[in-house]
């Protein structure tokens, strides 16, 4: 029907809707005239958008848009995060080009020399570049990008001359301290011994330092924690070195973010952090540090999962920087540069040893025989004598491979691993006197009964610290108990006075006396020893010899006293104290059964049917498995993951990598079923 069209009335007394606007659209925005393609990263986990995009750079944000800014970007139907890493003048997109929404902040936090390194992390790890990038930039804290940081001067050691003492016990320690002071890049892998203060390892590291700064250059010091943390602080300001940063994710995002920028705008260039520290923006690089590599908290447990040893060696490469790697222990890594001849190793000869460290005593089972019944006691009588004569010296450190109270009971009848009727998990008693509890769903078990023999009473199977310190009140009265450990009330302890006391800790938690302790006793050697992991004997080790090098020497009356029945190869390297030569068997056994680091491998972690898939899409790797993973299913299932093990030989790693690359980008763009995680050398392997 022709005429205009029909009106539609509105009954009266009802509110009118408001006439639906258009929407206008923006004039065209000017664009910058010079280089004004943006090529930028998008801050998006999918791993098939890990790649650069390109945006156009609006002539109002010219200025400000430099590579390595954060800027906002429009991705689709929303604005995301993005980091800009370059500018060009043409694109290589055919089509229309958005601009860039706004810029975030005109701190180019991305320096190219951290790009660089975190692409290269990415392409080792399987991972993407977004997410590499989301651990190596904190996040922005705007008040303090706007603070007037005062002006800190360059670090160095000029104010005093360069000492090397420390260094003197060790083939090749002068050696390294004058190639770093030329201005060289050597690559090293040392054991450290105990010593002396002044010549204990912070003392090592920090006259490292000095030499590297006496070239020009600066330095990065990557630690497990923050009583490592403050150690080479410390230390750092003993060696007159001025102006080094802490640089760690536990000081808070305000604190973090301000010892980040005054490294990124050159008022420091000496750094020492925790792991997410290997990425700092050092200027002038001349030397990477790593103490205790073997330390699990070194692994970076969010994708891509890289470990803070091989980062700082990628990034020695990348930068042309020395290298130093070093623990009282040696990882089975390390070893595997020197055996490669990447790396030459720093150590003391057999003479030095003796000299410097404490004597170490086994009381196995077959050194208790004569004991009779008692040698079955948990603390039998040799090392009960040996805390009551050390007390009247000083100090005396027991340490406990476990946390908690009783960790783990049994069945008191038939001895079956006491487990959670729901879930399956072990269970544990928190406290005197308390409920047992499932370690994986924290329920009670209150009903608990044995589903072997049905009897409903327990048995301690694992003695925890806090019932270790409680026993060792008892048996010692009188004398001031102190704990030590992320459970313990009082938390970890990083020195204790060198008084008479007990100081029981959990491995990683041993406080630092700063006279030396006259005894230490390590409890419960056959647990620590125990287990399936593939770092078990070279864990036990390291964390052993963590405690022993915190003992006075021999000549001064210290004893290390290991008390079970450990495996034999590990406590015969910790009484010969030759962490070099165990890790040297360990390699040459893992290279004849194809087991890392002498091979690379990849664990794919999921829903089966999720993980066949990843897998299939892999050739050339050899597949081991599926397996069941240990532990509760994942929530909303009633099936547990299964575990996938890929393996090549070293050269093919960089292949297996990028064919894993391919295959997740694969799966993101198909929104395949199921969550799949993939690490590449695990820490810890089963």
């Amino acid at each position: 029907m022709d005429g205009p069209a029909a009106e539609q009335l509105a009954l009266e007394g009802l509110p009118v809707a408001p006439a639906r606007r258009r929407p206008r659209r923006a004039g065209p925005v000017p664009i910058a005239e010079s280089a004004p393609v943006a090529r930028v990263c998008v801050d998006l986990p999918p791993p098939h958008l890990d790649r650069p995009f390109e945006y156009l750079v609006p002539a109002s944000m010219d200025a400000a848009a430099r590579p390595g800014t954060r800027v906002k970007v429009r991705f689709g139907a929303q604005d995301v995060d993005a980091y800009v890493l370059e500018r060009v003048d043409e694109a290589e997109h055919e089509g229309a080009l958005a601009p860039v929404r706004r810029v975030v902040s005109g701190e180019p936090v991305v320096t190219p020399a951290v790009l660089r390194l975190a692409r290269a992390v990415a392409d080792r790890w399987a991972g993407t570049l977004a997410d590499v990038l989301r651990l190596a930039v904190p996040p922005r804290h705007a008040r303090v990008e706007a603070e007037d940081v005062a002006e800190l001067p360059p670090a160095h050691g000029a104010g005093r001359p360069l000492s090397g003492e420390a260094w003197a016990p060790y083939r090749g320690g002068a050696a390294f301290l004058q190639h770093l002071a030329g201005g060289g890049t050597p690559r090293a892998v040392w054991t450290a011994l105990p010593g002396p203060a002044g010549e204990r390892w912070p003392d090592a590291i920090a006259q490292a330092v000095a030499a590297c700064a006496v070239s020009g250059r600066g330095s990065l010091v990557v630690v497990p924690d923050a009583r490592d943390l403050d150690r080479v602080l410390a230390a750092l300001e003993a060696a007159g070195v001025e102006g080094a940063v802490r640089l760690a994710a536990d000081d808070g995002p305000a604190p973090r973010y301000r010892s980040f920028l005054a490294v990124l705008r050159g008022r420091s260039r000496v750094v020492v952090g925790t792991r997410a520290s290997a990425f700092a923006p050092v200027a002038d690089l001349g030397l990477v540090v790593c103490w205790d590599d073997g330390d699990g908290l070194h692994a970076e447990p969010r994708a891509p999962y890289p470990h803070a040893r091989e980062v700082l060696a990628l990034r020695a490469e990348l930068e042309g920087a020395a290298f130093l790697v070093g623990g009282a222990s040696r990882s089975v890594e390390a070893q595997a540069l020197v055996a490669t001849g990447w790396a030459r190793e720093v150590v003391a000869d057999r003479a030095t040893v003796r000299a410097r460290t404490p004597r170490v005593r086994a009381l196995t089972s077959v050194e208790l025989a004569r004991e009779g019944p008692a040698a079955a006691a948990r603390l039998p009588g040799p090392a009960w004598r040996a805390i009551r004569e050390a007390l009247a010296r000083g100090p005396v450190l027991v340490q406990v491979p476990r946390a908690g109270y009783v960790p783990v009971v049994a069945c008191a009848r038939c001895r079956a691993a006491a487990r959670c009727g729901v879930c399956h998990g072990p269970l544990g008693v928190p406290a005197h006197g308390a409920i047992p509890t499932c370690a994986w769903c924290a329920r009670l078990a209150t009903d608990w009964r044995c589903s072997e023999c049905g009897h409903d009473q327990l048995r301690s199977v694992r003695v925890g610290s806090e019932r270790t310190a409680e026993e060792l009140g008892r048996a010692f009265p009188g004398v001031t108990v102190r704990a030590s450990g992320s459970r313990a009330a009082s938390g970890v302890l990083a020195t204790v006075p060198d008084g008479p006391a007990l100081v029981v800790a959990t491995p990683g938690a041993e406080p630092v006396a700063p006279a030396g302790y006259a005894a230490a006793v390590l409890l419960d050697a056959g647990v620590a020893t125990s287990g399936a992991s593939l770092r078990t004997g070279e864990d036990a080790l390291r964390r052993w010899l963590a405690a022993a090098s915190l003992v006075r020497a021999a000549d001064d009356g210290g004893q290390v006293l290991v008390v079970g029945d450990g495996e034999e190869r590990v406590t015969q390297a910790l009484v010969r104290w030759d962490p070099a030569g165990f890790a040297a068997r360990e390699l040459d056994e893992r290279a004849q059964l194809a087991l890392p680091p002498a091979v690379r491998v990849a664990t794919v972690t999921g829903p089966r049917e999720a993980v066949a898939a990843v897998v299939a899409r892999v050739d050339g790797a050899e597949v081991l498995g599926p397996v069941p993973v240990d532990g509760p299913a994942p929530r909303g299932s009633l099936v547990p993951d299964v575990r996938t093990v890929l393996r090549v030989p070293r050269a093919h790693g960089t292949a297996l990598a990028a064919e894993l690359r391919a295959s997740l980008a694969v799966r993101s763009a198909r929104r395949e079923g199921g969550t799949v995680r993939v690490q590449l050398d695990p820490a810890d392997l089963t």
